[in-house]
């Protein structure tokens, strides 16, 4: 094929290569099919010199190659870095993760992505979409018969073990017939191009096949870094299927346009849950988890700040197994108790109807084809792997015969009732492997596929310098690429292929692709020669009526997380600030002040940032300092800093939908960079109270972002009011407890007890301003608890707090409900009253103490009076606020529908 134009003459400096030079000496391993080269790599055709020459008459196979690398002409290897630096960047700046095993105590894994993408030209894309198509097709037809009359089964075109005898296969949804009438609305293809240039389906999803997230993400990053080419390949636009899908959706389900629709969810401890949060956002649908939803007299209901609304459809992220703890897996805590009486009523369409698990076992592949001979009377356009199901004696012996030449695969994948493995490659086996492999096949060969191996075709991707790692040179290195492809529904027109889908390239150690095992991806760019489709996922003519509809939800789940990641910012800030106060007065001006000392020990005990046996400042004071110190970077024993972070970063990764990219990424950074500095401390011998403070600090910095993300970043709905609810609960018991014990220790009767109220109030330079360098109770009190205009005084947020609990309630302007009315009423507090004090000594006669010593008579009690009810308050509204919006408890009917 002639090149559309030649390429550039590569620079003369050695040390430089550019882009033409790199891909000039780039191969793919011998006996895989090149996709830059578009022919199978042989090691007798001698590497291509960088010459003008050559390079011109041995441009790459294909046209969309080319006139890629042309885009690129100039570009050095340390221009590809930049890119790749910037890549990476950009991903980790968007928080897209991929959490092989989701821990809540490990960083999150940023998703891997290729600088290149894999160019499928228009021919190839049109042979992949109508095997696609064809094959989607035959599945819902065996999904439709399966669950219905089972002719299939009888004349054995299909086995029966290979379908009652799996797990997937759901004898509860037997004789249902879907929503809208479809069984399939999403399925997954995945496929490899071997040596002959073919395309081979290995495998197919249709439970819950992830990637339609993660490849939208995909072509964002790399359209953007490569726009230039990407316009002038004429590469198809991916909006158009995600609009053909959720239509789709509307129009099969009963409601219409108005059918309220959300995406189920595991949570955010799937390793997916960066696709779920994002696909909700982009489809415009409601991020749910099992426990947002209850069934009711046969129909499924959110649960939300304002009560039950009705959900008409499902898009599932949630394996089959797991969705009806009622009459599937009874440990389940994903799904949704009589979600599947629900569906058999006919309530509410779910994609993908539950029960299609049976399709996605391997050894499925080897009897489409005669299928589709007899259900269509066609062949299929795009074929599988040879395929041997081992639970046939006549494939068993077949497929041991050449064992060494094939992947050994599991029937019933992920199955806790058979026996379940990764899929080995019998050629990377040892002669007594591969006999023990023969073994287990022959005791347990229903439990065993074997599928032939071809080898994967390989793709060009960019191998980044390292600084750290000087004999890493970057340049183009072939990677083995697998490519799935995605089906959709498309209402009446039946299904259409998502035109790109998700490359999944492997590392350099492992043939079989899997993002589990150290796997990256690629963006798919398939390119056509017709018009290049526009379509968006805006919404072109938005109604009163449909602006009304669209009123964000706010599930119960949402809200009580919400409430959770305020209370946990606002003892974040506490303790970094008590903490900080704590260590700078152990090394200040008066560190043998008893009251100070006193106060400050009862306060590190009462916030937890120190256990109760520790020893106070008093009697060691090194010892209470290294135990404030070593509590503060541990998740473990006392509940410090650290503690409070991490829960903050878990509180919120559950309402990831809610909360922009600056502000997940600042919440994200801030606990990364605090355990990181602390262990780098802890592996040098232990953090000195200097490098402590400075920790503090910085994260103090974090947290004043993370507070104005919250407070000038977020709508301010139920959701965001809840969130405030719950900083205002935390402050006011913080602060009055605060008060109260200084009170009780004296501190605040001594010069440094009195500064360090003020710099744990954050009110050092607005007291010094008003009152230069007074010392006055009076002041005091009126400042920190009477003063409206300090968001830090008690006043000020019980005064919030009330007006806050009010416009939750829905209470008419200037009216409180009930809730609010729990929290005392600054307008009753007097300055005069508050700050009267009783004498300073009773009788002795008549109140003394064992010794003999005269008694102290309360001081300030009306205040103290005030504190205490404040904190009882924020007890009481705190529950209060769980029992009223957190739980529906009220009884239907029938829970579930009669089963």
């Amino acid at each position: 094929m002639k090149p559309v134009t030649s390429l550039p003459i590569p620079p003369q400096s050695p040390e430089e290569p550019d882009l033409t030079e790199l891909a000039a000496r780039y191969r793919a391993s011998e006996g895989h099919f090149d996709e830059l080269r578009d022919r199978v790599s042989d090691s007798r055709s001698p590497a291509t010199e960088a010459t003008p020459e050559n390079i011109a008459n041995k441009a790459f196979g294909t046209r969309g190659w080319t006139s890629f690398f042309n885009s690129l002409r100039g570009e050095t290897a340390t221009d590809l870095n930049q890119r790749s630096i910037q890549l990476a960047r950009q991903i980790r700046d968007n928080g897209i993760t991929y959490n092989v095993y989701a821990d809540e105590n490990g960083p999150q894994r940023p998703w891997s992505l290729d600088l290149f993408p894999l160019i499928v030209d228009d021919a190839n894309w049109k042979h992949i979409e109508a095997g696609v198509l064809q094959r989607v097709r035959l599945l819902e037809h065996v999904m439709a018969d399966v669950y219905g009359p089972q002719k299939l089964l009888e004349p054995g075109f299909l086995p029966p073990a290979l379908v009652h005898g799996h797990p997937g296969y759901l004898r509860a949804m037997h004789g249902v017939q879907p929503v809208g009438g479809r069984y399939l609305h999403i399925a997954a293809f995945d496929m490899a191009r071997g040596p002959d240039s073919n395309w081979w389906v290995v495998g197919q999803r249709t439970q819950a096949p992830s990637g339609l997230g993660y490849l939208l993400e995909n072509r964002l990053a790399i359209s953007a870094q490569f726009g230039g080419a990407f316009d002038n390949l004429r590469v198809q636009r991916l909006a158009g299927t995600y609009r053909a899908l959720m239509d789709s959706l509307r129009a099969m389900n009963p409601m219409g346009a108005d059918a309220h629709l959300a995406l189920l969810t595991p949570g955010p401890y799937n390793e997916t849950y960066f696709e779920h949060a994002y696909l909700a956002r982009y489809l415009g649908l409601t991020l749910v988890e099992g426990s947002d939803l209850l069934v009711r007299d046969e129909h499924l209901y959110l649960k939300t700040l304002k009560g039950l609304v009705p959900v008409h459809g499902l898009l599932k992220r949630v394996d089959d197994q797991y969705m009806d703890p009622l009459e599937l897996r009874a440990d389940s805590t994903l799904g949704v108790p009589g979600l599947l009486q629900a569906i058999r009523a006919g309530n509410v369409l779910v994609a993908n109807t539950p029960g299609s698990a049976f399709l996605e076992s391997p050894a499925l592949l080897g009897f489409l084809p005669a299928l589709s001979r007899h259900l269509f009377n066609e062949e299929l356009c795009l074929p599988a792997l040879p395929t041997w199901w081992c639970g046939e004696s006549g494939a068993m012996f077949d497929a041991l015969a050449r064992l060494r030449e094939c992947a050994i695969k599991p029937t019933y994948p992920g199955s806790s009732s058979h026996a379940s493995f990764d899929a080995v490659l019998g050629a990377r086996q040892t002669p007594q492997a591969l006999n023990e492999w023969a073994g287990r096949i022959a005791r347990h060969p229903e439990e065993h596929t074997v599928q032939a191996y071809t080898p994967l075709s390989q793709m060009p991707t960019w191998q980044v310098r390292h600084d750290s790692d000087p004999s890493i040179a970057p340049e183009l290195v072939p990677r083995s690429v697998m490519l799935r492809v995605f089906a959709v529904s498309d209402g009446a027109q039946g299904w259409c292929v998502l035109p790109g889908g998700l490359a999944r390239v492997a590392s350099s150690s492992h043939e079989i692709i899997s993002m589990q095992h150290g796997g990256s991806s690629a963006d798919v760019w398939a390119l056509t020669t017709g018009e290049v489709d526009h379509a968006t996922m805006l919404q072109p003519h938005l109604t009163p009526e449909s602006l009304m509809q669209r009123k964000r939800l706010v599930t119960s789940r949402a809200a009580e997380n919400l409430f959770w990641l305020g209370r946990y910012t606002e003892r974040t800030e506490n303790a970094l600030r008590l903490a900080r106060l704590t260590l700078d007065c152990l090394h200040g001006e008066d560190p043998t002040s008893v009251p100070l000392m006193t106060w400050l020990s009862q306060m590190a005990v009462a916030n937890t940032l120190v256990l109760p046996g520790v020893p106070t400042p008093l009697q060691a004071p090194r010892v209470f300092e290294r135990a404030l110190i070593d509590s503060l970077g541990s998740t473990q024993g006392a509940t410090s800093v650290g503690f409070y972070l991490r829960a903050l970063k878990l509180a919120a990764s559950s309402v990831r939908e809610r909360l922009s990219q600056e502000h997940w990424r600042i919440i994200t950074r801030a606990e990364e960079v605090f355990f990181a500095r602390f262990a780098a401390q802890r592996q040098r011998g232990g953090c000195s109270t200097q490098q402590a403070l400075q920790i503090l600090k910085d994260t103090s910095d974090h947290m004043a972002a993370i507070t104005g993300a919250q407070t000038d970043r977020m709508t301010r709905d139920d959701g965001w009011r809840l969130l405030s609810i719950g900083r205002h609960v935390e402050r006011m018991g913080f602060l009055s407890t605060a008060l109260n014990l200084a009170l009780t220790c004296k501190s605040l009767e001594t010069a440094s007890g009195f500064d360090a109220m003020l710099e744990l109030f954050d009110n050092a330079i607005t007291f010094h301003a008003e009152f230069q360098q007074s010392r006055d109770m009076a002041a005091l009190v009126d400042l920190l608890v009477i003063d409206r205009d300090n968001p830090r005084s008690v006043s000020w947020v019980a005064h919030t707090l009330r007006g806050r609990l009010a416009k939750l309630a829905g209470s008419e302007p200037n009216e409180l409900c009930a809730l609010s009315l729990k929290v005392p009423n600054p307008n009753a507090w007097g300055l005069a009253q508050l700050c009267e004090r009783a004498p300073d000594l009773v009788t002795p006669a008549t109140a003394s103490d064992a010794t003999g010593a005269a008694a102290e008579a309360p001081q300030y009690e009306l205040l103290r009076t005030v504190l205490d009810q404040c904190s009882d308050a924020a007890y009481e509204v705190s529950e209060e606020i769980s029992a009223t919006y957190f739980t529906h408890a009220g009884q239907g009917n029938h829970s579930v529908g009669a089963l």
